[in-house]
């Protein structure tokens, strides 16, 4: 009964984790065998008997019976007169099996046996969740808002499993309070120390994705397909889509009526602005299309050094750049080609590259960032414009424009 009675209260520990009485019997087995390995050097010989619907424990050692002066290994052999105290027929050669109470293997034995189990039952738990959220890696997965760091917001589930999401991995404008459900997709997930790590992001292009399989039933149920998304998170988005249905607007069915369809996922993401467009194997077709909403009028595509030239009218500029040249930037993004802006009509114009000797390289990058790398792409815009779309000061800007104009005076 002294076995018994400690198994349960072993047994304790399963009512806590999600784990089922044979798995617990199995691992408690284990954790024995590692104690009857500690006190007498094997457990080769032992047999440990497992009855999983009562949770009882029984362990045997098995012995064989030696002369009385022939006993060279206490554990593998038992002498004449030990063995006929257990039973007084026994002869020299023969086996004996005698049981091994818990209480036997001494009080430090048993607490260690205690916190060896409980370890064990923690390994098992946390390798079930790394494999239970490992499969969840690409999904979105939503949790609730446990408490807020400085890097990172902690998420609880419903099973009590922590999930973080770093600061790097939120959107902008993301803001948390304790208690609020928060989606994400699971981007990552791994052992830290025996202990699932588990990391959730929002700024991941497969968020976006699979927002769209959740909003609009025509993605989800496979009629239309998401082939490309990227993302600045939280301020702009391109997604392309396709049907293998004539009769299917892909675009359309996306984005509804009056943008009914997209307006859940804009507002998921913070007002991220989402350019949805057709997606198609015609090179230029598609770089064309990423450009939206400027037209383009021609092109001059490099296939092996993945460039393009892309010659668009001078008011059309502005819109092919976009707000902080995230646009042209995304567009490059989602067709995999470098895009080189070029005003229609514009003969003579010099890379800015070329007035290093008068304007600091810092500056340069400024306006290369919103897509600006030519003289004439600055002077077509006004002072105020690009005062609007860089962080440089209004004196500098005045400064770059006057060197810019002499250049062409001369």
């Amino acid at each position: 009964m002294e076995n018994l009675a400690l198994i349960e209260s072993f047994s304790e520990f399963k009512d806590d984790k999600l784990i089922d009485r044979v798995t617990l019997m199995a691992i408690l087995e284990d954790v024995f065998r590692n104690a009857l390995k500690k006190k007498f050097g094997s457990d080769d010989n032992f047999d440990i008997i497992i009855n999983p619907d009562k949770g009882d424990l029984e362990i045997w050692r098995n012995r064989v019976v030696v002369a009385d002066d022939e006993v060279e290994d206490e554990n593998q052999e038992i002498s004449l007169t030990a063995a006929r105290k257990i039973e007084p027929d026994f002869e020299v050669g023969e086996d004996v099996s005698e049981e091994v109470k818990l209480v036997d293997l001494g009080r430090r034995a048993i607490l260690a046996l205690r916190q060896n189990l409980i370890s064990k039952i923690h390994e098992h738990d946390n390798t079930n969740i790394y494999k239970q959220f490992k499969d969840l890696v690409g999904d979105i997965y939503t949790a609730e808002v446990h408490h807020i760091r400085h890097k990172a917001v902690i998420l609880l589930d419903d099973d009590g499993n922590e999930i973080i999401l770093p600061k790097e991995k939120q959107i902008p404008s993301d803001f948390f309070r304790k208690g609020e459900n928060v989606r994400g997709v699971i981007e990552s997930v791994e052992l830290k120390g025996n202990k699932p790590m588990i990391i959730m992001s929002r700024t991941a292009p497969e968020f976006l994705e699979k927002l769209f399989e959740q909003e609009i039933p025509e993605v989800f149920d496979g009629l239309i397909t998401v082939k490309r998304v990227v993302r600045i998170p939280g301020e702009k988005a391109k997604v392309a889509v396709d049907s293998y249905d004539d009769r299917i607007d892909p675009v359309g069915a996306c984005v509804g009526m009056k943008g009914s369809r997209i307006h859940g996922i804009v507002r998921e993401l913070g007002n991220e602005n989402i350019d949805v467009i057709n997606y198609t194997n015609n090179t230029q077709l598609f770089i064309s299309r990423s450009l939206s909403p400027a037209k383009v009028t021609s092109m001059k595509i490099d296939d092996e050094n993945k460039r393009v030239e892309v010659y668009l009218k001078p008011e059309e500029v502005s819109k092919a750049i976009g707000k902080g040249g995230f646009n042209i930037r995304l567009a490059g993004q989602l067709t995999g080609y470098e895009i080189d802006v070029f005003r229609e009509g514009v003969e003579e114009d010099v890379e800015l590259a070329e007035f290093t000797d008068e304007i600091d390289s810092w500056v340069i990058e400024e306006f290369k960032k919103i897509g600006l790398d030519t003289a004439k792409s600055i002077l077509e815009l006004d002072t105020a414009d690009l005062l609007k779309r860089t962080d440089l000061e209004e004196e500098t800007i005045e400064e770059v424009r006057k060197i810019l104009k002499e250049e062409f005076e001369d």
